[in-house]
């Protein structure tokens, strides 16, 4: 990358609980309280049916498979996940939840593994396993030495962002937030004397204005912001009308310059305003899904890495790189040239409504074309 710019890995959802921490090293406590499912083994065995058998333990690399290769090429400046798991070995369950992932603290060393820089928490399953288990995450990836934001003990720690430096070429500062439209309770919100996550009252204009003195109390000037929301259904790529209004506000009064968008299981359109991405929807990249039936059309085995190339003066996006990858055995494996003119379709198609479009550039790039 140019000196001038800052280039940023992100992707979607990032679940290496329930099935995945099973076949990792140190398998936690495999108890569910599903409806439907009591034990994370059920999850290694649908997959197994359906693509073949996991020959586990695996190592901590192993669920990143060829995402590693393209990370080492690529070299962003800072990686970015949403870590939609608690890291705990907490047995208090979140009642009436329905569905609660946890990975085994013991494993915190697969994160490690790709590099990651940082992990926004203000999403819909970080509290599944009660405060003891937000405590246990949080404590988790602070002996890892990762950086977090949208959750903690309190509201302020919850609001907080994480602060990356990054040598000779400034900061990137990350907000974490969460929308109740993802699933998430209103009870899981932070307070003054309470844990929680980062909880958006809603999209109104009272809440932009105080996410933009958030803002200004940290930003300097050549820092990039991010702010990584977790909102919107599982399925569908209709983007809500408020969701669409509250991105471009962050943009315009927030001094925001990349919206992550993330909580739907599949990738959304994409948009470019004033010069800024907007990620409406990043979709899953790692989970335990496989043999699951029932939203076979939005092909959720297919995920995203998106790499964003910004200037480092002024945030403008300057390019988009995405590259496809197909989740089979709890593995990330590079996507074939069907998977992949199917997602640069799909993309296309959703991201012209805002003015953008999809290329296909080297057999397997996805690169997003538009105007500033």
């Amino acid at each position: 990358m140019h000196e001038d710019h800052i280039s940023l890995f992100l992707c979607g959802d990032v679940m290496t609980g329930r099935g995945i921490d099973q076949v990792l090293a140190h398998p936690g406590d495999p108890k569910l309280y599903e409806p439907y499912v009591s034990t994370a083994r059920t999850y290694v065995e649908l997959a197994e049916e359906a693509n073949g058998p996991i020959h586990s333990p695996v190592d901590f690399a192993y669920i990143w498979g060829d995402a590693l290769d393209e990370l080492e090429l690529v070299e962003p400046d800072m990686r970015l996940i949403n870590l939609e798991t608690a890291v705990t070995r907490s047995a208090d369950y979140w009642p009436g939840k329905g569905i609660n992932y946890r990975m085994n603290p013991d494993n915190m060393a697969c994160i490690k593994a790709a590099k990651i820089d940082c992990c926004s928490l203000a999403n819909n399953h970080v509290l599944d396993w009660d405060y003891a288990g937000l405590a246990e995450t949080l404590g988790s990836l602070g002996k890892a030495g990762i950086k977090w934001a949208g959750a903690g003990p309190d509201i302020q720690a919850a609001q907080a962002p994480a602060i990356i430096e990054l040598p000779d070429k400034g900061r990137v500062i990350v907000f974490s937030l969460g929308s109740e439209s993802s699933g998430i309770p209103r009870q899981w919100a932070a307070s003054r004397n309470k844990p929680g996550i980062n909880l958006l009252k809603d999209f109104s204009s009272n809440t932009i204005h105080q996410i933009a003195r958030q803002v200004r109390a940290v930003k300097q000037p050549g820092d990039i912001v991010v702010a990584s929301i977790h909102w919107g259904g599982n399925w569908g790529y209709d983007v809500a009308d408020d969701q669409e209004g509250f991105a471009c506000n962050l943009v315009d009064e927030a001094g925001i310059d990349i919206i992550h968008g993330h909580s739907s299981h599949h990738p959304k359109g994409l948009q470019v305003y004033h010069n800024k991405l907007i990620i409406y929807g990043s979709g899953d990249f790692l989970n335990d899904y496989e043999g699951i039936s029932g939203y076979e059309a939005y092909r959720d085995d297919l995920t995203l890495m998106y790499f964003v190339s910004v200037n480092s003066a002024d945030g403008n996006l300057m390019s988009l790189n995405m590259l496809p990858m197909k989740i089979k055995r709890f593995r990330l494996n590079r996507a074939s040239g069907k998977d992949v003119r199917w997602l640069k379709e799909m993309l296309d198609r959703e991201s012209r409504k805002w003015g953008a479009c999809i290329e296909i550039e080297a057999g397997h790039t996805l690169v997003l074309q538009f105007t500033n």
